[in-house]
């Protein structure tokens, strides 16, 4: 098959992240961008213009981008995009921002898309840390969503988790007052992990109290991992968290992985 990001007249995929010279950034991702099809190829030459958000490095004016002002939901890491599709059908009274750094699952959401006449959604194929901290002005977001990222399973590998204290502060000052913060996993040892982060971050409160987790929320589709995953007695956590009013946004501090979205 032709190399979708080599061949003469073919538009590349934008790139998912920046490099900095002299800078070693801990990345909470690894890019196997797997089979790319001619179908995702050519989503990206052709959709890409009226779903895709190119990454600046410069702060975003989002009504302008959705055409319209709306409570703005952010999904970072969407994989093949099944959620984000299912939330945007169920729900078009918001606009749904969705970041992912592997290109495959990028160009299937964007079929998808466009078979659904989407007009509420926008995507980014690059890392979420960068958009976040660049991109989306403070207090910007009504919800962040984050299901079932990298585990990182392997205890020295723990710390590339996006999970960690610094990237908990960001998405404080990126929600709004009364914003929602709505993680999934189905690896218990990382949902200690965010509860051990979540639970002590000045701003978020645990819907369900300390180190509590919610039922599936009906927005949150069950995947078929998931659901073979519970049949063989597996469990999944859904965290809920709402941005706690009068905190003042406050500088992160310490380094941020960069995201698996």
């Amino acid at each position: 098959m032709t190399d979708p990001f080599t061949s003469d007249g073919a538009k590349m995929p934008p790139k998912p992240f920046t490099i900095e010279e002299g800078r070693r950034q801990v990345r909470s991702f690894v890019l196997r961008q797997g089979r790319f099809t001619p179908a995702q190829q050519r989503a990206f030459d052709e959709l890409w213009p009226r779903f895709g958000l190119d990454y600046t490095g410069a702060p975003r004016d989002l009504d302008a981008a959705f055409g319209r002002p709306a409570p703005k939901v952010l999904e970072i890491g969407f994989g093949n995009g099944a959620a984000l599709r299912f939330a945007a059908q169920h729900d078009p009274s918001r606009d749904y921002i969705g970041v992912e750094v592997h290109a495959p699952g990028v160009g299937r959401l964007l079929n998808a898309l466009d078979d659904d006449g989407s007009t509420h959604v926008r995507l980014y194929h690059h890392d979420a840390v960068e958009v976040l901290e660049h991109e989306i002005a403070d207090g910007a977001l009504d919800e962040v969503r984050i299901y079932f990222p990298d585990p990182w399973r392997k205890k020295r590998h723990n710390k590339r988790r996006l999970i960690q204290p610094a990237f908990a502060q960001l998405l404080v000052r990126k929600l709004r007052d009364g914003g929602r913060l709505h993680a999934a996993t189905d690896w218990a040892d990382y949902a200690e992990q965010m509860w051990d982060v979540l639970d002590a971050t000045p701003g978020l409160i645990n819907r369900a109290g300390p180190r509590g987790h919610v039922e599936r929320p009906a927005w949150r589709p069950q995947t078929h991992f998931e659901t073979r995953g519970q049949k063989l007695g597996h469990g999944v956590w859904d965290l809920l968290y709402d941005r706690e009013s009068g905190i003042g946004n406050r500088e992160s501090q310490g380094q941020l992985p960069a995201s698996p979205g």
